[in-house]
């Protein structure tokens, strides 16, 4: 069966003729069952009367269809999950829930490196390389979008452009994952040692914010924030 089924409305079938109508209605067709179902109603629509053994076929042709995109739905579901285990002889890996946030908060480049480690772990060494440098380039990507397209202060609205931008990072690497980590890979969560050292050391870089490179990020808005109530007449 096609990994793509072909949607098509019911008043794009009714111009049909009754002959390419009755090709949605032969098994290991590449229409939707929506599609199945409709072109079945347009031929009785027209006049066409089918055994109950025909009207039996296409019913099972339909559940097929349908069977088979709640199969593929749930594959895809299992894909970009997590398949956390306590299996203890199971691979040590580093979340993809811990990746993300990671990026999120504190850039694509605690986040590659993470995922690096991953794909080092599973021994694709190639794919470990290129995580590193999406992760490097998009992080010089952003602070050159920041500093081009929005030069002035940073809105600290959660629809803001530049938290899109911090978002798409985290997605990138996200995608990363999903394509070169192998499928559905049972593992145990590593500790979160690592991943606490590289969120202090992303912190500290921040406060001292080197050429206003992480001025969109949400720490900095907060470090920016302190330093604006610590400076108020009245502070102590």
């Amino acid at each position: 069966m096609p990994f793509f089924l072909v949607m098509v409305s019911k008043n794009v079938l009714r111009k049909l003729p009754d002959a390419e109508l009755r090709k949605y209605l032969i098994a290991g067709n590449c229409f939707t069952p929506e599609a199945v179902e409709a072109a079945l109603e347009v031929l009785q629509e027209r006049g066409h009367v089918f055994s109950e053994s025909e009207k039996a076929t296409v019913d099972e042709i339909i559940r097929v269809k349908k069977q088979d995109e709640e199969n593929r739905v749930n594959e895809e579901k299992e894909t970009w999950k997590d398949h956390i285990t306590e299996d203890p002889n199971a691979i040590k890996l580093y979340s993809r829930t811990t990746i993300f946030v990671m990026t999120i908060l504190f850039t694509t480049l605690p986040g590659s490196v993470l995922l690096c480690l991953n794909l080092l772990a599973v021994r694709k060494y190639t794919a470990a390389v290129f995580t590193l440098l999406a992760g490097f380039g998009y992080f010089l990507l952003q602070t050159y979008l920041f500093s081009t397209i929005f030069p002035t202060a940073h809105s600290s609205s959660r629809y803001s452009p530049e938290m899109g931008i911090i978002a798409l990072g985290a997605l990138i690497l996200l995608v990363i994952s999903v394509l070169f980590m192998p499928k559905k890979l049972p593992y145990r969560p590593k500790p979160l040692f690592l991943p606490v050292v590289l969120a202090i050391l992303t912190l500290i870089i921040m406060l001292i914010n080197f050429k206003g490179w992480f001025s969109a990020y949400p720490a900095v808005s907060v470090f920016r924030l302190i330093r604006d109530f610590s400076s108020m007449p009245g502070q102590i």
